[in-house]
């Protein structure tokens, strides 16, 4: 905070000339040293012209629209139909459909990601093992729970874990196609997975 000048009365100028009589100097001065130290006048402030008035202005004027959404992940279903199609397109128009029955099943739900993964592995390697084409794979669609922690909890974990499984090894050998399954094979809550052919 910038202090206010002060004004020396008749008393203290008469006190100060005292003072300064009585000092010795230590160096040469450019000024005499009774001297009294002068205030500046305060400037006065400028007033805005009236015709210069700043542009006017609203925040945001010169932003760039945002072209990319900020959805960083695609929803589960448009990732797993985004899949390029390996097999028969008759083939698959007809499972997408439903009118392919699968050969087996294995139900998954209410199962945790530790008791999953190995019984998952097991069923593909010995669905494999017999021959089987298509087999249905079992989720559920998960139940929306949220603890209220700062990490949000993931909707439906064994659905979004399932198609990792058997995009990786040991199953990416033996998995041809993975789709969403028809509603009456359990919709969102179920994958039809495709197994290659023995050779």
């Amino acid at each position: 905070m910038a202090r206010r000048p002060r004004h020396l009365s008749a008393e203290d100028r008469a006190l100060w000339k005292k003072v300064t009589d009585s000092t010795e100097r230590m160096h040469a001065a450019t000024r005499p040293l009774t001297e009294l130290p002068t205030t500046k006048p305060a400037p006065a402030s400028r007033k805005p012209h009236p015709k210069s008035r700043p542009p006017a202005f609203q925040i945001g004027q010169r932003a760039q629209p945002n072209a990319q959404p900020h959805d960083l992940a695609p929803s589960l279903s448009n990732s797993v139909a985004s899949q390029p199609v390996s097999m028969d397109r008759k083939i698959f128009g007809k499972m997408k459909k439903g009118r392919l029955s699968p050969e087996a099943r294995i139900d998954l739900h209410g199962m945790t990601i530790a008791q999953a993964h190995p019984v998952l592995v097991r069923f593909i390697l010995d669905a494999a093992a017999a021959d089987r084409r298509l087999v249905l794979v079992i989720t559920g669609k998960g139940k929306h729970r949220d603890d209220g922690g700062p990490i949000p909890v993931r909707h439906g974990v064994l659905r979004h874990q399932v198609p990792h499984w058997l995009n990786t090894m040991p199953l990416k050998q033996y998995v041809l196609q993975i789709s969403e399954a028809h509603l009456k094979h359990g919709g969102q809550g179920a994958y039809y997975v495709y197994l290659r052919r023995r050779r």
